[in-house]
């Protein structure tokens, strides 16, 4: 596989800036590795002209891995290399919103039912589902909200 395209040519300040991102050593292997890898496929500075699968080699990952780095500074630069992409939606659903927690609460500040006690975490959360504020929950869950809110049910 071939360089698609145009060839990858980094002005001095891109090139300091992935130079220090790698000698830094403070970010994850894989935002390094895309930066070394970028170095490497520059063709500035006198540098002798490596293909993908040199480049991929050196760096332990395939040419398709490379192409997509490359792809990547094409369209976004070094900003692309060197920032990971945040998510706009977390891959699972958040459960517990502001309304679910005010249900939570003034259930916790109810009355236990009949022939309890006090509230558990556990009745807690079947009373919820029971009262369909949630369609699921499970007993962690509640216990990570009150810790959350710093409440407990003693």
């Amino acid at each position: 596989m071939s360089r698609p395209g145009k060839e990858i040519v980094l002005n001095d300040h891109e090139y300091k800036r992935l130079t220090d991102f790698v000698s830094k050593g403070t970010h994850s292997a894989k935002l390094i590795t895309r930066a070394k890898v970028i170095l490497d496929l520059d063709a500035s500075r006198g540098k002798v002209y490596k293909s993908m699968a040199e480049v991929g080699r050196t760096h332990s990952i395939n040419r398709r891995a490379v192409a997509e780095i490359w792809n990547v500074y094409l369209k976004l630069g070094v900003d692309g290399i060197v920032k990971r992409k945040r998510r706009k939606v977390p891959p699972i659903p958040q459960k517990v919103d502001g309304n679910t927690e005010a249900h939570l609460i003034a259930l916790c500040c109810s009355k236990p039912p009949e022939g309890y006690g006090k509230w558990s975490v556990r009745l807690v959360a079947e009373k919820m589902i029971e009262m369909e504020i949630v369609e699921t929950i499970s007993h962690m869950t509640v216990q990570r909200t009150l810790k959350k809110l710093n409440l407990s049910l003693t």
